[in-house]
């Protein structure tokens, strides 16, 4: 199955994949009109209501796909308003086709009836596709209302009109809101089940329209959607991160810092030993530095790391740490009494097997880290996939394993990714990783927060070998980090 997100993803990263979405609303189209000769003989009364988005656009699709059934087209609202170019492009070419279609402008002249005055033989609803939330507005409520009380067979496009595709609830059920969708007795769905269709009253066929399996299998653009940050949103609301490191390094934390802020983070504050503490600081004013006693990270600095932690989304922990037996064991006594969500890099990663937490990780090791961690691993990229499915679902947290493909998994859903380049083999990136990733991981899932932030960081990496060749550094990614997470 899945989810009505997943799949505006999985379309996007089909186009660009280069599989046009136009030759996709073909195919679905086709697939449509499929669905009504399965129900009506040759001659037959078929009336399309088509809303002005895609889900529109298949029925104007299907339209010309049904030469040998008496079809009729119904518009809900101008043509001019047609939300999207390939729909427009369909309205037109029914024109041009002599394929009868008139417009709805006024719900009260809504009517299904023929010249003859009777029902349709069938009824296409592409009125609404998933996605949309809320009661059914006007044209579409009328138009539902007529539907339902028709005796005609009622096909829908890829959901019924009124239906949320992820519950099989009505869009405007619960709150008081109103219910009336469309009762339809068969659905054409596309490239997989809907988890809300399930439940329906109705018959459902799931249509192959061409979407690659590389659509879902790799990261692409389509994941960064629904990423935004909400123009309403205030200070905090997109994230507090805190990160945990240096010693005896001061640079593997900064960078994991302003990444973290580059990704978009509204807020990063820095636990580093006192005697890093000024050179971390120095590297930018946006930081918030906060000093530990000594040199090292260790057992006696876990309170206060809790305490910070508290007051944050996410903790990146390991960056420039170290790994002598102080800092393991401060990582394993923290690790023990957290409960919140975690990013673990670098020496901290190889604690993780051993430690039992309520912790939420997302470990992202090298190849290297990982077989530490007592992981394994392969040259095929599909037998190392599944390796690190198994070990994630073993130790109960997500893991991110990098390499020139890197392989993202939960221990159920496993997703791989191919940005980046050889040059990214210079120090410092992983720090650029898990600082972006601590920042996606505060405003979505963690496992989506791993995928994307792989994606963006190698897309970054991608545009800095442009510039520079092999000639690449970690502090060339961060500032290319905003434009990396833009899903154009």
């Amino acid at each position: 199955m899945i989810t009505t997100d997943r799949m505006a993803a999985v379309d996007a990263n089909a186009a660009a994949l280069g599989v046009p979405r136009k030759q996709l609303m073909e195919s679905s189209g086709n697939a449509v009109a499929r669905e009504v000769r399965a129900v009506a003989d040759r001659g037959a009364t078929v009336t399309l209501v088509c809303g002005r988005g895609n889900n529109g656009g298949d029925a104007l699709v299907a339209a010309r796909f049904l030469a040998e059934y008496d079809v009729a087209v119904r518009l809900l609202g101008r043509p001019e308003t047609i939300r999207t170019d390939i729909a427009r492009e369909n309205w037109e070419a029914l024109a041009r086709a002599e394929i009868p279609a008139e417009t709805v402008t006024d719900s009260r002249g809504f009517d299904l009836t023929g010249p003859d005055g009777d029902d349709p033989d069938v009824i296409v609803d592409a009125m609404l596709g998933s996605g949309v939330a809320g009661a059914l507005r006007e044209p579409e409520h009328t138009a539902a209302e007529a539907i339902d009380a028709s005796d005609a067979t009622v096909v829908a496009v890829d959901v019924p009109s009124g239906i949320d595709a992820d519950t099989g609830e009505p869009t405007g059920g619960g709150g008081g809101g109103d219910p009336c969708a469309i009762d339809a007795d068969r659905v054409v769905t596309f490239h997989d089940q809907k988890p809300g269709l399930a439940g329906l009253d109705a018959e459902v066929t799931v249509a192959d329209i061409g979407i690659p399996t590389a659509a879902e299998r790799y990261v692409g653009p389509g994941d960064l959607l629904g990423l935004d940050r909400d123009p309403d949103s205030h200070k905090g609301e997109n994230g507090e991160v805190l990160v945990v490191g240096g010693g005896p390094y001061a640079g593997a934390p900064t960078l994991a810092a302003l990444s973290a802020f580059r990704a978009g983070a509204d807020l990063v504050r820095v636990a580093c030993p006192e005697s890093v503490a000024q050179e971390v600081q120095g590297f930018s004013p946006n930081l918030i530095v906060r000093a530990l006693p000594g040199d090292r990270v260790g057992p006696s600095h876990r309170e206060r790391v809790v305490s910070l932690a508290a007051g944050s989304d996410v903790v990146v922990l390991g960056p420039g740490l170290g790994n002598d037996d102080g800092t393991r064991g401060f990582v394993r006594k923290f690790l023990t009494t957290y409960a919140g969500r975690a990013v673990v890099d670098a020496d901290a990663l190889a604690v993780v097997p051993e430690v039992d937490t309520d912790a939420d990780l997302i470990c992202t090791p090298h190849r290297g880290e990982f077989v530490g961690m007592d992981g394994e691993t392969a040259d095929d990229s599909d037998e190392r996939a599944g390796l690190v499915r198994e070990f994630a679902a073993e130790i109960g947290h997500t893991l991110l394993v990098k390499g020139p493909v890197d392989v993202v998994s939960d221990g159920d859903d496993v997703r791989l990714n191919r940005t980046g380049n050889p040059g990214m083999t210079v120090g410092g990136t992983g720090d650029v990783l898990a600082g972006t990733v601590g920042s996606l991981a505060a405003v979505t899932d963690p496992f989506r927060a791993a995928a994307v932030g792989a994606y963006a960081v190698g897309r970054a990496g991608d545009a800095a070998a442009d510039a520079n060749g092999t000639g690449l550094v970690a502090t060339d990614l961060p500032d290319r980090l905003p434009e990396a997470m833009r899903d154009e």
